[in-house]
């Protein structure tokens, strides 16, 4: 039997938050392990609309983030995602403060994964539901990829064995 690789985990988290979208919208993926995500975001001008109230799209992104992330340390080594269906339901308006998402891994298939992930505010006050479906891809969007396209070069293997 395998057991995750903390240093495997570590190594993706530090690759993934280099992304230019995640440090665009200051969206840090902070935890991910078996079946759950977590990721933060605090709330700037830059993330509110023309009302002066968080965009959707934010909600959008926070989610699509942390149910796919929830997803990815339960698949095989090298096995990539492609999100093709994100639902979010809008629950509360936020103009300020942290949004913490929760990501946590629902069913995953040989071609397909479901997750969902809520997002609340420092008060636990949930401000956004969502849940994803992703497709498994074989050689494509691979962690191998992240860390080529940011420049990462070191990644530890995803599985050791268990003692």
């Amino acid at each position: 039997m395998l057991s995750l690789n903390p240093d495997h985990v570590q190594a993706v988290l530090h690759a993934i938050n280099q992304g230019p979208y995640f440090k665009h919208l200051s969206m840090p993926v902070k935890e991910m392990g078996g079946g759950y995500s977590v990721v933060e975001l605090q709330v700037g001008r830059e993330h509110l609309n023309p009302f002066g109230g968080i965009h959707g799209g934010v909600y959008a992104s926070i989610i699509d983030t942390a149910a796919y992330w929830a997803v990815y340390c339960e698949l095989d080594e090298g096995v990539g995602m492609i999100s093709i269906d994100l639902k979010i339901d809008f629950l509360a308006p936020i103009s300020d403060g942290v949004i913490t998402a929760r990501g946590k891994s629902i069913k995953i298939g040989k071609t397909m994964c479901l997750a969902e992930a809520t997002a609340v505010d420092q008060d636990g006050k949930w401000l956004a539901h969502g849940t994803s479906k992703m497709m498994i891809t074989r050689g494509l969007q691979t962690i191998r990829d992240v860390f080529g396209f940011v420049g990462v070069a070191s990644l530890p293997p995803k599985f050791l064995p268990s003692t």
